[in-house]
């Protein structure tokens, strides 16, 4: 009997220390990947600019809400520049304005009560700027404010920027009765884009692919193309005409602080695309679409340039309504890497997903290290978590999405549909999902897995009983 006890004592100790040795390596694992935020945030430097102010109303600006005021802002833009930099102050009032040009070392300060109001009047974003629209390449109207090759590009201060969408100016172009106020006989987008989407696929060379006038294609709001050292910090944004905040092709980005509101059609809230070493900070979202959507080009278009989103920190965030929280996708077919959110809130009904990854085998892309934890979600419509590999078109093409290594820990949840909604390929499982420490409330039909290859479940709850996956 001594015997047997000695035994079974030493058996409980070398399994405790086991226990002890995995959770310390979970724990190690866990740490090691988070380590890497520190390196990029070093990278993060937001642009300092020389103390010369450049007002806007030395230029002829009138903040009554009614008088053009597009050449004054062109005009103290162009002296900011040239003068070597500094900031362009818009003072307390309504300037209306069309399209909004930066130049290298320019801050545009919004000062508190002022509101930059950009015309509904659609020639106001001519001539077409080279863009990238739905993840294609293009001659488009002008981005509401716009930059292309530009270095340490500012928009600060206290103020708002109304982009005047509405569901009887832009939004109507979506062809969408239910969001964007369009009437059975009026003109929309689906007829250019579906004619900038084969002229990708045939390989028709960007500069070719003219939009614009009678294409109906929306510009976004704020557009960066292939810049660098930009800081986004304070102000607001309401009704964009469609994606709020867009850096293309862009390095060491911080949008800070800032709030976007607007519940139109595809009004995404901050979508870096082929972007890296960007932090998104303090922002709050209320949008019609993706809060935060992480991209990489489209199909064809989208490998041809091939060059991923990566480096991406997202914290202390909030996100009230919209199609997804963190998101990633749709246009992904230059991939997705390092991918850090975390101590974000995220609720409302009218919220679908917190955390989301969509593709599919026409889109493809690479898509790794996503690490999500201390999130907490009040309620979402759908799943807390979905990854879908039939999105849109579905299994219909020939590049197999891969998606790897997406990890949460410490995710609270109080109500969805479903905790997990993965879709994935028999050919193409998830791989790498890992979940520490989650627990997800009032889940109405549990969750819906399909072809998720050796998933590492510790400690996660739904609806009070422990999640295995096997």
């Amino acid at each position: 009997m001594k015997k047997f006890i000695q035994t079974t004592i030493r058996l409980l100790l070398l399994l405790f220390s086991t226990s002890i040795i995995t959770n310390c390596s979970a724990s190690k694992e866990l740490s090691d990947n988070w380590s890497k935020v520190t390196n990029i945030l070093e990278r993060i430097s937001p642009p300092t600019f020389p103390d010369k102010d450049f007002s806007i109303t030395s230029y002829g600006a009138v903040g009554d809400g009614k008088t053009d005021c597009t050449q004054a802002f062109e005009s103290a833009i162009e002296d900011c520049a040239s003068a070597g930099g500094g900031k362009v102050i818009v003072p307390r009032g309504i300037f209306l304005t069309g399209a909004i040009h930066l130049k290298s070392n320019v801050n545009l300060h919004l000062a508190e009560n002022s509101i930059i109001k950009f015309s509904d009047d659609k020639t106001k974003y001519l001539p077409l700027v080279f863009s990238r629209w739905e993840g294609v390449e293009c001659m488009n109207y002008s981005a509401l404010l716009y930059a292309y090759g530009q270095e340490n590009i500012a928009v600060t201060g206290k103020g708002v920027l109304d982009g005047q969408g509405s569901v009887t100016s832009w939004w109507p172009w979506k062809g969408k009765k239910d969001d964007g106020g369009w009437k059975e006989g009026e003109p929309h987008q689906k007829a250019g884009r579906d004619k900038l989407f084969e002229m990708a696929e045939n390989n028709v060379p960007p500069e070719e692919r003219i939009m614009g006038e009678g294409f109906y294609l929306r510009p976004n709001f704020v557009q960066f193309y292939k810049s660098k050292n930009i800081l986004i910090e304070g102000v607001t944004f309401k009704d964009s005409p469609m994606w709020f905040i867009h850096p293309v092709l862009c390095e060491n980005v911080s949008v800070i602080g800032v709030t976007v509101e607007g519940l139109g059609p595809n009004n995404d809230g901050c979508n870096p695309e082929s972007s890296k070493d960007v932090l998104i900070k303090d922002c709050y979202f209320n949008t019609g679409d993706d809060c935060i959507a992480i991209k990489s080009g489209r199909n064809n278009d989208g490998r041809r340039i091939n060059i991923p989103s990566e480096n991406i920190v997202i914290q202390d965030c909030i996100m009230k309504e919209g199609h997804g929280g963190v998101v990633l996708g749709s246009e992904i077919s230059g991939g997705v890497r390092n991918v850090f959110a975390e101590n974000c809130k995220m609720d409302s009904p009218h919220l679908d997903r917190a955390i989301r990854i969509k593709t599919n085998s026409i889109r493809g892309g690479v898509i790794e290290n996503l690490y999500v934890r201390n999130i907490e979600v009040g309620e979402v419509k759908e799943a807390v978590l979905t990854i879908n590999f039939l999105y849109e078109e579905g299994d219909g093409g020939d590049f197999t999405p891969i998606v790897r290594n997406v990890v949460l820990e410490n995710v609270k949840s109080k109500k969805s549909k479903y905790g997990l909604l993965i879709r994935a390929y028999d050919r193409s499982p998830v791989t790498g999902l890992k979940m520490v420490n989650c627990q997800f409330s009032n889940v109405k039909d549990g969750n819906i897995i399909e072809h998720v290859k050796s998933p590492v479940i510790e400690s996660v709850q739904i609806n009070g009983k422990e999640l295995i996956l096997k």
